[in-house]
């Protein structure tokens, strides 16, 4: 348990940014997620519309440090050569 007053600070500062990373996290899983159920039901414009939108949701959650920038990154590269695979 915190005893000094800047210890007891930083645990509420910590909580804090707890709550806005949980936050974000969150929002970056939804995005994710409504384009690779976009995927799996083969509508490949709906899927690219999600991914338009998911794109910027993931560079920020790295910008944030959330996630690493190259996990990031990884993740558009993955959902948009499944895309791409879908008119094949």
């Amino acid at each position: 348990m915190a005893n000094t007053v800047s210890a007891k600070k930083m645990t509420r500062k910590i909580a804090k940014r707890t709550a806005i990373n949980r936050s974000r996290r969150s929002r970056m899983r939804t995005f994710v997620r409504k384009v690779e159920e976009a995927i799996a039901a083969g509508n490949k414009n709906e899927a690219a519309a999600a991914l338009r939108a998911a794109e910027p949701e993931l560079m920020r959650a790295a910008q944030k440090g959330i996630v690493h920038a190259n996990t990031a990154s990884r993740k558009v590269s993955r959902l948009a050569h499944s895309i791409k695979a879908l008119s094949a």
